[in-house]
Protein backbone atom coordinates (compact mmCIF):
# COMPACT_ATOMS: atom_id res chain seq x y z
CA UNK A 1 0.00 0.00 0.00
CA UNK A 2 2.64 2.54 1.04
CA UNK A 3 4.91 1.46 -1.81
CA UNK A 4 2.23 2.51 -4.30
CA UNK A 5 2.06 6.02 -2.81
CA UNK A 6 5.85 6.30 -2.54
CA UNK A 7 6.25 5.39 -6.23
CA UNK A 8 3.78 8.04 -7.41
CA UNK A 9 5.91 11.01 -6.24
CA UNK A 10 9.06 10.28 -8.27
CA UNK A 11 6.70 9.44 -11.12
CA UNK A 12 4.99 12.81 -10.60
CA UNK A 13 8.36 14.56 -10.82
CA UNK A 14 8.72 13.33 -14.39
CA UNK A 15 5.14 13.99 -15.43
CA UNK A 16 4.96 17.52 -14.03
CA UNK A 17 6.81 18.81 -17.09
CA UNK A 18 4.91 16.76 -19.64
CA UNK A 19 2.16 19.33 -20.18
CA UNK A 20 1.78 23.14 -20.31
CA UNK A 21 1.59 25.14 -17.07
CA UNK A 22 -0.38 28.20 -16.14
CA UNK A 23 2.50 30.64 -15.81
CA UNK A 24 2.57 33.85 -13.80
CA UNK A 25 3.99 36.84 -15.70
CA UNK A 26 6.26 37.82 -12.82
CA UNK A 27 6.92 37.39 -9.13
CA UNK A 28 7.77 39.62 -6.18
CA UNK A 29 10.91 38.70 -4.31
CA UNK A 30 12.27 39.91 -0.98
CA UNK A 31 15.90 40.98 -0.92
CA UNK A 32 17.10 42.70 2.25
CA UNK A 33 13.62 43.98 2.91
CA UNK A 34 13.13 45.46 -0.58
CA UNK A 35 10.57 44.06 -3.02
CA UNK A 36 11.76 43.76 -6.61
CA UNK A 37 9.92 42.33 -9.60
CA UNK A 38 11.68 39.63 -11.60
CA UNK A 39 9.91 37.53 -14.21
CA UNK A 40 9.85 33.77 -13.94
CA UNK A 41 11.98 31.84 -16.47
CA UNK A 42 10.82 31.30 -20.01
CA UNK A 43 8.38 28.42 -19.83
CA UNK A 44 9.26 26.22 -22.79
CA UNK A 45 13.04 26.26 -22.25
CA UNK A 46 12.70 25.68 -18.50
CA UNK A 47 10.26 22.81 -18.94
CA UNK A 48 12.28 21.08 -21.64
CA UNK A 49 15.54 21.18 -19.66
CA UNK A 50 13.90 19.98 -16.43
CA UNK A 51 12.11 17.16 -18.24
CA UNK A 52 15.30 16.01 -19.98
CA UNK A 53 17.18 15.97 -16.65
CA UNK A 54 14.45 13.94 -14.94
CA UNK A 55 14.32 11.37 -17.72
CA UNK A 56 18.12 11.08 -17.73
CA UNK A 57 18.18 10.60 -13.95
CA UNK A 58 15.47 7.95 -14.01
CA UNK A 59 17.33 5.96 -16.64
CA UNK A 60 20.68 6.36 -14.90
CA UNK A 61 19.30 5.19 -11.55
CA UNK A 62 19.11 1.63 -12.88
CA UNK A 63 22.92 1.69 -13.10
CA UNK A 64 23.42 2.42 -9.39
CA UNK A 65 23.55 0.30 -6.26
CA UNK A 66 22.69 2.03 -2.98
CA UNK A 67 21.73 1.62 0.67
CA UNK A 68 18.08 1.97 1.71
CA UNK A 69 17.08 2.70 5.30
CA UNK A 70 13.43 2.53 6.45
CA UNK A 71 12.45 4.10 9.77
CA UNK A 72 9.07 3.90 11.49
CA UNK A 73 8.14 6.80 13.78
CA UNK A 74 5.70 6.76 16.69
CA UNK A 75 4.51 9.15 19.38
CA UNK A 76 4.88 8.20 23.04
CA UNK A 77 2.31 9.02 25.77
CA UNK A 78 4.18 12.27 26.50
CA UNK A 79 3.68 13.55 22.95
CA UNK A 80 7.27 13.02 21.86
CA UNK A 81 8.16 11.38 18.57
CA UNK A 82 10.41 8.33 18.78
CA UNK A 83 11.60 5.70 16.34
CA UNK A 84 10.06 2.28 16.02
CA UNK A 85 11.41 -0.40 13.71
CA UNK A 86 14.43 0.38 11.53
CA UNK A 87 15.51 -1.72 8.54
CA UNK A 88 18.52 -1.35 6.29
CA UNK A 89 18.65 -2.83 2.80
CA UNK A 90 21.39 -3.15 0.19
CA UNK A 91 19.92 -2.60 -3.27
CA UNK A 92 21.79 -3.71 -6.40
CA UNK A 93 20.72 -3.80 -10.07
CA UNK A 94 21.63 -7.00 -11.92
CA UNK A 95 20.95 -8.52 -15.35
CA UNK A 96 21.74 -5.20 -17.05
CA UNK A 97 19.26 -3.38 -14.81
CA UNK A 98 16.31 -5.66 -15.60
CA UNK A 99 16.25 -7.04 -12.04
CA UNK A 100 16.70 -5.27 -8.69
CA UNK A 101 18.23 -7.32 -5.88
CA UNK A 102 17.30 -6.19 -2.34
CA UNK A 103 19.07 -7.75 0.65
CA UNK A 104 18.22 -7.04 4.30
CA UNK A 105 21.47 -6.05 6.08
CA UNK A 106 20.28 -4.24 9.24
CA UNK A 107 17.41 -4.43 11.71
CA UNK A 108 17.01 -1.97 14.61
CA UNK A 109 20.66 -0.95 14.48
CA UNK A 110 22.03 -4.50 14.46
CA UNK A 111 23.80 -6.12 11.53
CA UNK A 112 21.90 -8.96 9.82
CA UNK A 113 24.13 -11.60 8.26
CA UNK A 114 21.50 -13.93 6.80
CA UNK A 115 18.87 -11.40 5.83
CA UNK A 116 16.11 -12.09 3.35
CA UNK A 117 16.73 -11.39 -0.34
CA UNK A 118 14.10 -10.04 -2.73
CA UNK A 119 14.38 -10.11 -6.52
CA UNK A 120 12.24 -7.46 -8.21
CA UNK A 121 11.82 -7.56 -11.98
CA UNK A 122 11.72 -4.12 -13.60
CA UNK A 123 8.68 -4.07 -15.81
CA UNK A 124 8.30 -1.85 -18.84
CA UNK A 125 4.82 -0.39 -19.13
CA UNK A 126 2.96 -1.20 -22.32
CA UNK A 127 0.19 0.96 -23.69
CA UNK A 128 -3.26 -0.62 -23.81
CA UNK A 129 -5.30 0.35 -26.84
CA UNK A 130 -7.71 3.16 -26.06
CA UNK A 131 -6.25 3.80 -22.58
CA UNK A 132 -3.71 6.26 -21.19
CA UNK A 133 -0.35 5.13 -19.84
CA UNK A 134 0.24 5.67 -16.11
CA UNK A 135 2.31 8.78 -16.85
CA UNK A 136 -0.34 10.22 -19.14
CA UNK A 137 -3.01 9.42 -16.57
CA UNK A 138 -1.20 11.27 -13.76
CA UNK A 139 -0.82 14.31 -16.02
CA UNK A 140 -4.50 14.16 -16.99
CA UNK A 141 -5.59 14.20 -13.34
CA UNK A 142 -3.69 17.33 -12.29
CA UNK A 143 -3.44 21.05 -13.05
CA UNK A 144 0.07 22.56 -12.82
CA UNK A 145 1.04 26.20 -12.28
CA UNK A 146 4.45 27.87 -12.24
CA UNK A 147 3.79 29.96 -9.15
CA UNK A 148 6.82 31.81 -7.75
CA UNK A 149 10.54 31.90 -7.01
CA UNK A 150 12.02 30.98 -3.60
CA UNK A 151 15.49 30.55 -2.11
CA UNK A 152 16.40 26.97 -1.15
CA UNK A 153 19.78 26.42 0.52
CA UNK A 154 20.96 29.74 -0.87
CA UNK A 155 19.93 28.94 -4.45
CA UNK A 156 16.96 30.18 -6.49
CA UNK A 157 14.19 27.64 -6.99
CA UNK A 158 11.00 27.84 -9.05
CA UNK A 159 7.91 26.59 -7.21
CA UNK A 160 5.36 24.68 -9.28
CA UNK A 161 2.01 23.90 -7.65
CA UNK A 162 -0.36 21.08 -8.59
CA UNK A 163 -4.02 20.44 -7.78
CA UNK A 164 -6.41 17.66 -8.83
CA UNK A 165 -8.88 18.30 -11.61
CA UNK A 166 -12.42 17.98 -10.19
CA UNK A 167 -13.70 16.34 -13.37
CA UNK A 168 -10.72 14.01 -13.85
CA UNK A 169 -11.56 10.35 -14.47
CA UNK A 170 -8.47 8.18 -13.80
CA UNK A 171 -7.81 5.05 -15.81
CA UNK A 172 -4.84 3.70 -13.82
CA UNK A 173 -3.92 3.05 -10.19
CA UNK A 174 -1.30 5.80 -10.38
CA UNK A 175 -3.88 8.24 -11.72
CA UNK A 176 -6.31 7.43 -8.89
CA UNK A 177 -3.63 8.09 -6.26
CA UNK A 178 -2.39 11.29 -7.95
CA UNK A 179 -5.94 12.68 -8.10
CA UNK A 180 -6.08 12.52 -4.29
CA UNK A 181 -3.13 14.91 -3.80
CA UNK A 182 -2.29 18.59 -4.14
CA UNK A 183 1.08 20.15 -3.41
CA UNK A 184 4.21 21.89 -4.64
CA UNK A 185 7.42 21.05 -6.50
CA UNK A 186 10.66 23.02 -6.05
CA UNK A 187 12.96 23.08 -9.10
CA UNK A 188 16.52 24.44 -8.90
CA UNK A 189 16.42 27.32 -11.38
CA UNK A 190 20.04 27.04 -12.48
CA UNK A 191 20.44 23.24 -12.51
CA UNK A 192 16.89 22.62 -13.81
CA UNK A 193 16.54 19.78 -11.30
CA UNK A 194 13.68 18.89 -8.96
CA UNK A 195 14.81 19.50 -5.36
CA UNK A 196 11.70 18.67 -3.34
CA UNK A 197 8.08 17.60 -3.70
CA UNK A 198 5.52 18.12 -0.94
CA UNK A 199 2.04 16.68 -1.32
CA UNK A 200 -1.06 16.51 0.88
CA UNK A 201 -4.04 14.23 0.42
CA UNK A 202 -7.16 16.27 -0.30
CA UNK A 203 -9.37 13.19 -0.37
CA UNK A 204 -9.51 9.72 1.16
CA UNK A 205 -7.24 7.17 -0.55
CA UNK A 206 -8.71 3.66 -0.76
CA UNK A 207 -6.96 0.37 -1.46
CA UNK A 208 -8.97 -2.68 -2.46
CA UNK A 209 -12.17 -0.62 -2.59
CA UNK A 210 -11.50 0.36 1.01
CA UNK A 211 -11.53 -3.25 2.23
CA UNK A 212 -7.74 -3.53 2.54
CA UNK A 213 -7.01 -0.02 3.79
CA UNK A 214 -8.23 3.54 3.68
CA UNK A 215 -5.98 6.56 4.31
CA UNK A 216 -7.58 9.76 5.52
CA UNK A 217 -7.58 13.20 3.96
CA UNK A 218 -4.62 15.20 5.29
CA UNK A 219 -1.98 12.47 4.84
CA UNK A 220 1.33 14.02 3.80
CA UNK A 221 4.33 12.90 1.75
CA UNK A 222 7.63 14.66 1.04
CA UNK A 223 10.38 13.67 -1.42
CA UNK A 224 13.94 15.11 -1.54
CA UNK A 225 16.49 14.87 -4.38
CA UNK A 226 20.19 15.85 -4.36
CA UNK A 227 23.21 15.69 -6.70
CA UNK A 228 25.00 12.42 -5.94
CA UNK A 229 27.51 11.94 -8.77
CA UNK A 230 28.61 15.14 -10.42
CA UNK A 231 25.61 16.55 -12.27
CA UNK A 232 23.36 13.52 -11.65
CA UNK A 233 20.49 14.11 -9.19
CA UNK A 234 18.73 11.16 -7.52
CA UNK A 235 16.19 10.72 -4.67
CA UNK A 236 17.70 10.81 -1.16
CA UNK A 237 14.65 10.56 1.11
CA UNK A 238 10.89 10.34 1.26
CA UNK A 239 8.58 10.56 4.27
CA UNK A 240 4.93 9.59 4.52
CA UNK A 241 2.62 10.32 7.46
CA UNK A 242 -1.10 9.67 7.74
CA UNK A 243 -3.97 7.98 9.53
CA UNK A 244 -6.75 5.71 8.38
CA UNK A 245 -8.27 2.27 8.73
CA UNK A 246 -7.01 -1.19 7.85
CA UNK A 247 -9.44 -4.04 7.07
CA UNK A 248 -12.32 -1.62 7.85
CA UNK A 249 -11.90 -1.86 11.63
CA UNK A 250 -8.29 -1.51 12.78
CA UNK A 251 -7.03 2.06 13.21
CA UNK A 252 -4.00 2.76 11.04
CA UNK A 253 -1.26 5.25 12.00
CA UNK A 254 1.60 5.53 9.51
CA UNK A 255 4.75 7.63 9.81
CA UNK A 256 7.63 6.26 7.79
CA UNK A 257 10.83 7.67 6.32
CA UNK A 258 12.88 6.00 3.60
CA UNK A 259 16.43 7.22 2.96
CA UNK A 260 18.71 6.34 0.05
CA UNK A 261 22.47 6.80 0.35
CA UNK A 262 25.90 5.54 -0.75
CA UNK A 263 24.99 5.49 -4.42
CA UNK A 264 27.66 3.80 -6.52
CA UNK A 265 27.64 3.03 -10.21
CA UNK A 266 27.78 -0.68 -10.96
CA UNK A 267 26.36 -0.87 -14.52
CA UNK A 268 26.87 1.06 -17.74
CA UNK A 269 23.34 0.80 -19.08
CA UNK A 270 19.78 0.17 -17.89
CA UNK A 271 16.43 -0.85 -19.32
Amino acid sequence: MLVRIVLVLPFLATTLVAMPFDVAQGTLEHSRGVQTARPLPEHETFVRATRDNLIRSQRAQFNYAYKERRTEFNMNPFGRIGTGGIEGWEVTPIDNGAVILRKLIERDGKRVTDGEIDRIKVKEERRQQGRRTAMEDVVAMLTFKMARREAVNGRDAIVITFTPKPDGEPQTREGRIAKSFSGSVWVDESAREVIRIEAKAVDTISFGFGLIARLNKGSRVTLHREPIDGALWLPTSIRFAGEGRALLLRKLNVDQRIEWSEYRKVLDSGP
